[in-house]
């Protein structure tokens, strides 16, 4: 089945109200694909909060990822995990392992090497990060650029670009061969998710 080609990715610290809520705003104005990251949560809580999120997302026939806990994403029933690069592409294969063969597994990549690695990993998607300047990736070296993307595009494994996206870059990513976007801080941070979301989805379409 196809990926929806907008992936928002949460962040409750930046988010205008509470995390719940703005994803459920972020559906309403179209998002069908939501990676919950926000790993600083003790499990409960986050637990909790996974099957809040899925409440939002299943009726709409969308699909959760969990941030680097596959266990969780089996006990809450989510879509899938979403491998961070810190744990390696083994994690990739840890994780359908856990999760099966019809699982989504994806996985942050920070370079077209890695896109590789994943690919032959058995990745169901990779995201490839900072594609542009972002504060929210000080610690991954300077912008990788949309060769980079395309570069990493050029395989079969589907890429998000990640990093300092905005709705104008879209089409932009896309012509590079990007699957999608991945978007935090452009849809968390906003006073309105839901038209925000609504304007990726339309430069997306």
């Amino acid at each position: 089945m196809a990926l929806p080609r907008l992936l928002v990715v949460t962040d409750r610290h930046g988010a205008a109200r509470p995390l719940s809520a703005t994803v459920g705003e972020a559906v309403a104005g179209g998002a069908r694909f939501v990676w919950l990251r926000d790993r600083d949560l003790d499990r409960a809580a986050r637990r909790e909060l996974a099957r809040e999120l899925l409440d939002l997302v299943r009726p709409v026939g969308g699909r959760l990822v969990i941030g680097g806990d596959a266990d969780l994403a089996a006990a809450t029933g989510a879509q899938g995990v979403h491998v961070p690069g810190s744990a390696g592409i083994d994690g990739i294969r840890v994780a359908r392992e856990r999760l099966g063969s019809a699982a989504l597994i994806g996985f942050s990549a920070h370079s077209v090497a890695e896109i590789a690695a994943a690919e032959a990993a058995g990745a169901s998607y990779a995201t490839l990060s900072p594609i542009f300047p972002t504060p929210s990736k000080p610690g991954y070296g300077p912008a990788l650029g949309l060769e980079a993307l395309r570069a990493a595009s050029a395989r079969r494994l589907p890429v998000f670009a990640l990093g300092g996206i905005g709705a104008d870059d879209a089409a932009a990513c896309r012509e590079a061969g990007a699957a999608g976007l991945a978007v935090m801080g452009g849809v968390m941070r906003g006073s309105d998710p839901r038209s925000a979301v609504a304007r990726f989805v339309a430069a997306l379409t």
